[in-house]
């Protein structure tokens, strides 16, 4: 095959660098960074679009973060390419600070509380909930009944305190990346422009040097 890695990952492999990429987090940050910098559009619909995506890492909605971030950044007129980019800030290390920061101020806001500690509650109502989507799949084919109380409970508990409680902490996550890119990217862009102004200035002066001789 054309693309077949030339050093198969073994599933060990593949899970463990899903945690800890083989350059490490930092270098992602940094290549990340560096396509910010890049990026086509104004300070400010770039920063739109990082804003978007920091949003959308504190909601519950695994699988789709894309998604919502691309509308959110549609949205708001930012750019689409920077909200996905932005939510590469979620990974495996961030997630489970996100999550307990989320459901805390969830429940708090709707005055209710997580059953058992919030790390493990998530964990366990996590695994419950997908036994249940499971028992459900399976019943479509066989006699069974369908369950839907651990989905219930997972919904009580979790995704909607989730749902709910990111609102605070990913407005403020959102815009403090705001308010931070937009002065960065206009020096980058400002710093680019200059930079390829005197290397044309340059170039045209070698054009003329070329045309004189002749």
């Amino acid at each position: 095959m054309v693309f077949k890695r030339r050093d198969p990952r073994s599933i060990l492999r593949i899970v463990g660098e899903a945690f800890w990429p083989r350059g490490g987090w930092m270098r992602g940050f940094q290549y990340v960074r560096h396509r910010m910098h890049r990026l086509p559009g104004t300070p400010e619909q770039i920063a739109r679009g990082i804003f978007a995506g920091a949003f959308t890492i504190f909601t519950p909605f695994f699988g789709l973060h894309f998604v919502v971030a691309a509308v959110l950044a549609r949205l708001m007129r930012g750019s689409i390419l920077a909200a996905l980019l932005a939510t590469f800030l979620g990974n495996p290390l961030t997630y489970v600070p996100i999550a307990i920061i989320s459901l805390q101020m969830g429940h708090w806001m709707l005055g209710t509380g997580m059953r058992g500690a919030v790390d493990e509650s998530i964990f366990t109502k996590f695994a419950a909930a997908a036994g249940d989507l499971w028992h459900n799949f399976k019943a479509i084919f066989t006699p069974e009944r369908a369950h839907w109380s651990e989905l219930h409970i997972f919904y009580d508990d979790v995704f909607l305190p989730w749902m709910i409680g990111a609102i605070i902490p990913g407005l403020l996550c959102g815009m403090i990346c705001y308010y931070l890119s937009v002065p960065v990217i206009r020096a980058y862009q400002k710093r680019r422009i200059a930079r390829l102004q005197k290397k044309m200035a340059k170039l045209r002066e070698q054009a003329g040097a070329t045309a004189a001789e002749r």
